[in-house]
């Protein structure tokens, strides 16, 4: 059985969320793989659309994770903080290293490699297939408050109490062993 770390977390309600760039239960495409961890990807974030979710949502929080990475605590690739509660999606390559598609107010924390951007899939050779959870998050107030050099577990922590629903495209990618 595979772990799912927001099985973990307090109930909230769902919401849908799609991409034209990633799919749920399909293969990351090249531009959403790494090219920085030389996996030959071009490192370019998911266009993300969203709707449904609860009222009462203040602000999003868009956040890729991989519970598979070969750490006792996953690797954080991605996380968006206090997108406007009246923005519902990202273009793609919004999570560029100036975050220059996101919109006024939202900001990039530090992933698991220090970058305040996106970093595509890039799991070690040899390591087997790994999930890649893309969530948004529908947040009841408009800022958490949290400084832009927090980690994205610190976002996570400020997250329990504050988050009305979350919304999931889980895709994945495998290099092979050399």
């Amino acid at each position: 059985m595979m772990w799912n770390p927001y099985e973990n977390l307090p109930r909230a309600a769902s919401f849908k969320v799609t991409s034209q760039d990633v799919r749920d239960g399909e293969k990351m495409h090249e531009a959403q793989v790494s090219g920085i961890f030389g996996a030959g990807g071009q490192d370019i974030s998911p266009a993300l659309s969203w709707s449904g979710f609860p009222d009462g949502t203040k602000s999003f929080v868009v956040t890729m994770f991989d519970p598979d990475a070969p750490t006792v605590s996953g690797f954080w690739h991605w996380a968006v903080v206090d997108i406007p509660g009246n923005v519902t999606k990202l273009p793609t390559a919004a999570g560029d290293e100036r975050g220059s598609g996101l919109p006024a107010g939202a900001f990039q924390l530090p992933n698991d490699a220090r970058m305040a951007r996106y970093i595509g899939a890039a799991p070690p050779s040899g390591t087997g297939r790994h999930r890649y959870i893309l969530a948004v998050h529908a947040v009841d107030t408009e800022s958490l408050g949290i400084d832009q050099q927090a980690t994205p577990a610190f976002l996570g922590f400020n997250l329990l109490g504050h988050t009305l629903g979350r919304a999931f495209i889980t895709a994945w990618y495998e290099q092979p062993a050399k």
